[in-house]
C-alpha cells in the first residue's frame, strides 16, 4: 500500500555580515541621498559580507543553526540543496563545499540557480522528497554574496543588493501541516532584465568586457518592476487557490524583499494587510536567495510565527522567475509516522462548496484591483515623464 508524509520545517538560521552600509554612505559615494533611497525602495541599510567573506562562509552558520534548531546532527541529512546566484566558483558548486564544511557524509547536494527565487524552489523541492518519503531530512539555504558583482559606481543598483544566508530543515512528518500548495514559474522572454553578462559560456572574459564592467550586475528597472508586481499577484492567487483558501486564511504574507514600492502595490492588488507581512528590507536590503529564509526567520525568532499558522511565501528574480508556496506552521515536536494514501485527510476547506464559490469572489476582486491600478498607472506615467522633462529643461 502507498504511503505519504507531511512535510516540516524542523529548524532554521540566519547569518548576516557585521558590516552595515547605510544610506549616508551610498550618498557619499554617488549622486544620491538617504530620502532619495528609503523613499524609493524603503531600504535604510544592508549587511556587506567581508572581502575574503564566501557565500559557503555565510551559509555554514546558518546551516548550523537549523540543523541545532532541528535536533539532528549534520550526518542525519540526506540531501543539500543551496539556493544561490553567487556561488564561491564558478565550478565546482558550492553545495558540496557546504557539504564537505558541514560534515554531512557523501550525501546528495546541488546548488539551484533561480535567482532570488531559488529559496523557494528549493522548499518545494524539498518537500516533494520528504513528502514520498523517500527522504527523511533536506537541508534548504538561500545565500548570496550579491555585493561582489554590484557596480558601486551605479545607482540604478547599488542601494538595492546586500549579503546574507538563510537556512531550514525539512523533515517528514505525519503532523497534518507543511506545504499545502505551490507555484513555480519562469518567463525567460525577459531574459537580460536582469544579468551579468561577462560572467559564462555565452560571453569569454576579455580586456574590454572587464572595462564596460560586463562582469557586474545590469538591471532594466521598469521591466523589473512590471514582471514582480504582476508575478507576485498573479502567483498568491494561484497558489492560495489552489490550496482551498483566501487570502482571508493566511496568517502571514513572506514576500521577496526587492523593493518596498513592489511589495505596497502588490498587497493593495490582493487586498492583504501590511501588519501581517514581514518586512525586513529596510535593514537589509534585497539579498536575492537569501530573502524569504532572512524574513522567515526573523519571524519565527520574535514570535510572530506560531503553530497552525498559514504563510504564504513569494519570491521573484532573474529569469525571470517566480515561485511561491502555501505552508502551514506545525509544532516543533511531531511524530513520523506514514498515512496510507486512501486515508489521507482531505482538509475541510477543499470539501465545501462554499469555500470555492469565497475563492472564485476573491480572485475576482484581485483581478478588478489589479486592472484598476494597471489604469491608474497608464494615466500616471505620462504625467510623471512630462515633469520630469520640465525639470531637466529648468536644470532642475
Amino acid at each position: 500500500m502507498s504511503t505519504y508524509y507531511y512535510s516540516r520545517i524542523s529548524g532554521w538560521g540566519m547569518y548576516a555580515p557585521e558590516r552595515v552600509l547605510t544610506n549616508a554612505e551610498l550618498a557619499a559615494m554617488v549622486d544620491t541621498s538617504d530620502e532619495w533611497i528609503r523613499s524609493r525602495t524603503g531600504i535604510s541599510e544592508r549587511r556587506i559580507a567581508a572581502a575574503n567573506e564566501t557565500t559557503v562562509d555565510m551559509s555554514l552558520p546558518a546551516a548550523r543553526a537549523a540543523i541545532a534548531r532541528a535536533g539532528i546532527t549534520p550526518a542525519d541529512l540526506d540531501l543539500i540543496i543551496l539556493a544561490t546566484s553567487s556561488p564561491d566558483y564558478v565550478c565546482p558548486p558550492a553545495s558540496s563545499l557546504l557539504q564537505d564544511r558541514l560534515g554531512a557524509g557523501k550525501i546528495g547536494a546541488f546548488t539551484l540557480v533561480a535567482g532570488c527565487s531559488g529559496f523557494v524552489y528549493g522548499l518545494a523541492v524539498a518537500a516533494q522528497f520528504v513528502q514520498t518519503g523517500m527522504l527523511r531530512h533536506v537541508l534548504v539555504v538561500g545565500a548570496e554574496k550579491v555585493s561582489y558583482a554590484v557596480d558601486w559606481e551605479d545607482r540604478n543598483t547599488n542601494v538595492l543588493f546586500g549579503d546574507g544566508a538563510g537556512a531550514v530543515v525539512v523533515s517528514r512528518s505525519d503532523t497534518p501541516g507543511g506545504l499545502q500548495s505551490m507555484v513555480l514559474g519562469s518567463d525567460g522572454a525577459d531574459w537580460d532584465a536582469l544579468i551579468v553578462p561577462g560572467i559564462g559560456s555565452a560571453q569569454s572574459i576579455t580586456h574590454e568586457g572587464l572595462d564596460r564592467k560586463d562582469h557586474k550586475l545590469k538591471m532594466d528597472g521598469k521591466r523589473v518592476f512590471k514582471f514582480a508586481t504582476r508575478a507576485m499577484t498573479d502567483a498568491v492567487v494561484q497558489m492560495v487557490s489552489n490550496a482551498g483558501l483566501s487570502m482571508a486564511d493566511i496568517d502571514w504574507l513572506l514576500p521577496h524583499q526587492a523593493n518596498d514600492r513592489i511589495i505596497d502595490l502588490a498587497l493593495r492588488r490582493l487586498g492583504f494587510p501590511r501588519e501581517k507581512t514581514v518586512i525586513n528590507l529596510d535593514r537589509y536590503g534585497n539579498t536575492s536567495a537569501a530573502s524569504v529564509p532572512l524574513a522567515l526567520c526573523e519571524a519565527l525568532d520574535d514570535g510572530r510565527i506560531q503553530p497552525g499558522d498559514t504563510l504564504c511565501m513569494i519570491a521573484f528574480g532573474a529569469g525571470l522567475t517566480y515561485a511561491g508556496c502555501v505552508w502551514e506552521w506545525q509544532p516543533e515536536r511531531v511524530s513520523e509516522e506514514p498515512i496510507l494514501i486512501s486515508n489521507w485527510p482531505v482538509p475541510e476547506s477543499l470539501q465545501s462548496a462554499a469555500q470555492q464559490v469565497r475563492s472564485g469572489m476573491w480572485r475576482m476582486q484581485v483581478q478588478a484591483r489589479a486592472k484598476a491600478s494597471d489604469a491608474a498607472m497608464a494615466v500616471m506615467l505620462p504625467l510623471y515623464a512630462f515633469r520630469k522633462g520640465v525639470k531637466k529643461r529648468l536644470g532642475r
